[in-house]
């Protein structure tokens, strides 16, 4: 019998990482998870930062899972979220802390980059969502407070980068997770050289751009003895949005998309980018995907409220019973703005979310099951809008909704987005965002001929489901 073949998606998301391996077996993807662990900000000299040193300690943990259960992968790749980056000297060293997007450095930065260039003019350059924590202002607000630290950068990593730079030696930027930067041009599909210079942002520290399924290299001498093994470590795309995306299984364009996990990400996948001042205006972006594909979506708070809200509850609650206590809050009539710049990184969820509602004269919730509810219906309405926004910009009616990763297991939400929206809403795989890590490395194997056969056989390979627009109880 033929040897198995592995290969290994590292998947880490702002609240945890996941190793998991999947194969080809009888035509269909297996996956099986080896490995978990937890990441989370942690505050460092007044800032939120992410502890890179743990999430390459546990990187490297769970590389030698592998080699302690002798499943061997023949490559991996590394996804995390996007924007964040570090900076490093020429010998390769750390400068300065690993400051996380949630950080408040950003604030006021959009008017210093407005002062170089207009909103208006930007957009048209790069199609790309204004999000106060973008690289571009990230890096903007190190000019103006650590201007010491831009002077002596080499080289800019984001972070999937630079743990793959820790794994095998090699610095290799990739376009996916380059996009959400703000910084590359959408024609060009390059780093916008022109704007850098007006920005007073070094160049030379951003390196030629690599596509998924490029190798990186393989792991470096050090580090193939530490673990026990040698392999190849590839490009995902990077983005974990990207990843996901590629996971959607549908090869129909009469579909939408929904990313959903502590961001949702919702939207439409183009073949060229839209960066016409009415995109601007209905702030969609146009991020970079697989092939040069473009996923055209909206960057939505998705399930970062819930989750914070059930740390905040004194009971340790179930899914399910969350789920319960939002049905029994039905009853409850008001909404927020779930991207309200309050609700990004609030000491206390549950007062954000009442002062919102005093502030907007509305009833203000008091139960667990009122407050649950009010997020549960602001996310379903907001949904209902991006539908109806991607409709009236690209002049078409979309049938279907495919929600993919973690959050497609929320059946409540499931129920209210369908029910919203009126479209037919399809629901899983869960795990997309390591599904797309790894049908990359396939695509690199050539294990299917292009992208549509990749999805083909996710389709068949992981329990879909058609959503109904009520919830039983």
């Amino acid at each position: 019998m033929a040897q198995r073949k592995y290969y290994l998606a590292i998947d880490i998301g702002a609240s945890s990482g996941r190793h998991i391996l999947g194969w080809l077996e009888n035509g269909k993807i297996r996956i099986e998870e080896i490995y978990r662990f937890e990441n989370k900000l942690i505050k460092r000299d007044g800032h939120l930062c992410w502890d890179i040193e743990h999430l390459f300690r546990e990187v490297t943990a769970g590389l030698k899972e592998c080699k302690k259960l002798n499943r061997i992968p023949a490559s991996l790749a590394i996804d995390t979220w996007g924007v964040d980056f570090v900076l490093l000297d020429k010998e390769g060293n750390l400068l300065g802390d690993t400051v996380a997007y949630r950080d408040s450095r950003t604030r006021g930065m959009d008017e210093e980059v407005y002062r170089v260039i207009g909103e208006s003019e930007l957009y048209s350059r790069n199609g790309i969502q204004k999000q106060l924590f973008n690289s571009i202002y990230q890096l903007m607000a190190i000019k103006k407070s650590q201007p010491e630290l831009l002077e002596q950068a080499e080289h800019f990593l984001m972070i999937p980068e630079y743990l793959n730079y820790l794994l095998t030696g090699q610095m290799v930027n990739e376009y996916t997770n380059a996009t959400t930067s703000q910084l590359v041009n959408a024609e060009s599909q390059d780093w916008d050289y022109e704007l850098l210079e007006k920005l007073g942002i070094p160049a030379k520290i951003f390196g030629k751009l690599h596509m998924p399924k490029d190798v990186v290299g393989m792991l470096s001498a050090k580090m193939a003895t530490e673990v026990g093994f040698q392999t190849e470590v590839i490009l995902p795309a990077t983005h974990d949005t990207g990843s996901a995306v590629m996971a959607v299984p549908t090869t129909s364009d009469d579909a939408i998309f929904l990313s959903s996990g502590t961001w949702s990400l919702m939207g439409i996948e183009r073949l060229i980018p839209d960066c016409t001042e009415k995109s601007r205006e209905h702030n969609f972006t146009n991020e970079g995907g697989y092939h040069y594909r473009y996923r055209y979506l909206k960057n939505i708070m998705g399930m970062w409220m819930m989750q914070s809200l059930r740390r905040e509850f004194r009971h340790k609650y179930t899914f399910e019973e969350l789920y319960q206590l939002a049905y029994i809050g039905r009853y409850f009539t008001s909404v927020v703005n779930v991207n309200d710049e309050s609700f990004l990184a609030p000491d206390s969820m549950t007062e954000a979310i009442k002062e919102y509602c005093r502030r907007t004269g509305q009833e203000v919730p008091e139960t667990e099951g009122e407050l649950l509810y009010c997020v549960y219906m602001s996310l379903a309405r907001c949904y209902a809008q991006t539908v109806a926004e991607i409709e009236a910009v690209t002049g078409r009616k979309y049938t279907r909704i495919h929600v993919v990763g973690g959050g497609c297991q929320d059946k409540f939400l499931n129920a209210l987005l369908a029910a919203e929206t009126g479209k037919e809403v399809f629901a899983g795989p869960v795990e997309a965002t390591a599904l797309g890590n790894m049908m990359a490395q396939m695509l690199k194997d050539k294990c299917f001929a292009d992208l549509n056969e990749a999805r083909q056989v996710v389709a068949k390979s992981f329990d879909v489901k058609a959503v109904e627009g009520k919830f039983v109880l």
